[in-house]
């Protein structure tokens, strides 16, 4: 079972009151199938259907003593579960197969003509966001631009180069210095 099998498997098991109400119980003391049954008052078949979940994701185990099982909660694999949610590195993963730039490629085809012009400014700023992010490419990092190379560049896509300066500079995608006389790219911070 890969991480992201092992993930969902823990969370679905978990995904029910009466699943949660049960671990909760059995963090206090392991109880039988017929305990959890009176002090749920529900079935022992239902507390049992709910026990199967809860061990296939390795959150219980069965003991028996005499007669009876009795359930404990495995407290080891809810930690193990914890560690791994807490590493940076487990949650950003779970994305990776998702393609990031599909909302950016969506926006650009909608308002860029077939001749690289803009239809119009977006008026949604993530739309804005999007399209000033594929704007801004056309500008090298670490190099310094007079307003009028940049109204320039600006011009090949639309008309209006004073808004697209503005907004370049407002969402962090260039900086400028002083009255507007020359512009740079910065690093785009990762907020999409």
């Amino acid at each position: 079972m890969d991480e992201n099998e092992e993930l969902l498997t823990f969370f679905k098991a978990l995904a029910d009151a009466n699943r949660l109400k049960i671990v909760g119980l059995l963090a206090r003391q392991p109880y039988s199938v017929e305990q959890l049954a009176a002090l749920l008052q529900v079935g022992a078949s239902t507390v049992s259907h709910h026990l199967t979940k809860l061990s296939e994701a390795g959150l219980v185990m069965a003991q028996a003593h005499s007669y009876y099982n009795y359930y404990h909660l495995q407290n080891e694999k809810i930690q193990q579960v914890a560690r791994k949610l807490l590493d940076s590195t487990t949650l950003p993963a779970l994305s990776a197969e998702v393609d990031a730039n599909a909302f950016d490629r969506k926006v650009i085809a909608n308002y860029f003509l077939p001749d690289g012009t803009l239809k119009a400014l977006p008026s949604q700023q993530k739309k804005m966001r999007a399209v000033l992010r594929h704007l801004v490419q056309r500008f090298e990092m670490g190099r310094k631009y007079p307003e009028k190379e940049v109204n320039e560049m600006f011009a090949q896509f639309h008309e209006d180069t004073a808004s697209l300066r503005r907004e370049m500079v407002g969402y962090g995608f260039m900086q400028r210095e002083g009255g507007g006389g020359c512009y740079w790219r910065i690093e785009e911070k990762e907020e999409r």
